[in-house]
């Protein structure tokens, strides 16, 4: 019986769930094994190889009764994670990893398994990569957002009440202004945050080898808004290489163009909700406890606001 099989929580997993979840992380990741057990005999899967994880959940390679490869993602239940089967069922595999079964009582998922050590990261050519990220992110966004997800009208609205709080935890004044500059750039375009089916961290390592496809796409959260707003993970994943490149400013122009003309956006809004990416960000560090913007950044937004009028 799959009851009496070990499953070892990878101690990152578990010092990741104390630090963010506190006392109730701890308790899930104190349960984690016997859940584990529990759905390898409900859905009748043979454990298949060392498991994986992320910050928040546990992946384990298994295989299903037919012979199927499939694999059992565990995670807590949250506003973050509750909505990922939404989409993930409205893309029915387009673009994405497939979902096979789903518990909702306990957020555990089982998915299609694709191949975890073949990211499109791997991939060395840089603008391959990015052609592969937009080639997908058109296939993701060209479905409208069903009812029942995060809206990005109602972030927006929120991002906007909080910075007045937010900008006195920045010690530079130049980190203070850009924040302000970002939030008048979300503050244009609020009235029109758009209801296409966004996965709101589609970079190079949420996007991995398959077998149906060559590439599918993995661990949404689903959100209902602009495309724009789903652009800025594929300008700061890979960021040792734009700085390696000894043209920084370059490099994020050559990914913001890639993206914008694979996808058919106007680049003054895509502009506008990508500014909008980076002060959720930053709103996000300064609750944190960061005094300072991150470099990279800064650097895609200062970027992107000199030649926003290309």
């Amino acid at each position: 019986m799959s009851t009496s099989i070990r499953i070892d929580v990878p101690d990152a997993l578990a010092a990741s769930h104390s630090k963010h979840g506190g006392e109730s992380g701890r308790a899930w990741i104190a349960a984690l094994p016997k859940l584990a057990a529990d759905f390898l005999d409900r859905w009748a899967l043979r454990l298949d190889g060392p498991g994986r994880h992320g910050m928040a959940s546990l992946v384990l390679p298994v295989t299903r009764a037919d012979g199927e490869p499939a694999a059992l993602k565990l995670q807590p239940v949250s506003e973050e994670h509750a909505t990922e089967p939404i989409g993930l069922r409205v893309w029915d595999g387009e673009a994405a990893v497939r979902l096979l079964d789903h518990d909702p009582d306990t957020g555990t998922m089982l998915l299609e398994r694709l191949d975890a050590t073949r990211p499109l990261s791997s991939v060395a050519d840089e603008t391959t990569a990015v052609r592969i990220l937009a080639g997908l992110l058109v296939r993701l966004v060209s479905v409208p957002a069903p009812e029942g997800l995060r809206r990005l009208a109602d972030i927006a609205a929120a991002m906007l009440d909080e910075v007045p709080r937010a900008v006195p935890g920045l010690v530079d004044p130049a980190d203070r202004k850009l924040v302000r500059t970002c939030a008048s750039a979300v503050a244009e375009l609020v009235g029109e945050p758009g209801d296409r089916l966004l996965h709101w961290d589609l970079h190079y390592d949420n996007i991995l080898t398959g077998q149906r496809e060559p590439w599918l796409a993995i661990d949404p959260k689903p959100l209902a808004g602009d495309p724009g707003f789903d652009l800025l993970p594929a300008l700061d994943n890979r960021w040792e290489e734009a700085v390696a490149s000894g043209d920084v400013a370059g490099v994020v122009l050559r990914r913001f163009d890639l993206l914008t003309e694979a996808l058919g956006l106007d680049r003054q809004r895509a502009t506008g909700w990508t500014l909008g990416r980076v002060l959720q960000n930053a709103l996000w560090d300064i609750e944190d406890g960061q005094t300072a913007l991150e470099r990279a950044q800064v650097t895609i937004a200062t970027t992107l606001l000199r030649h926003r009028a290309r």
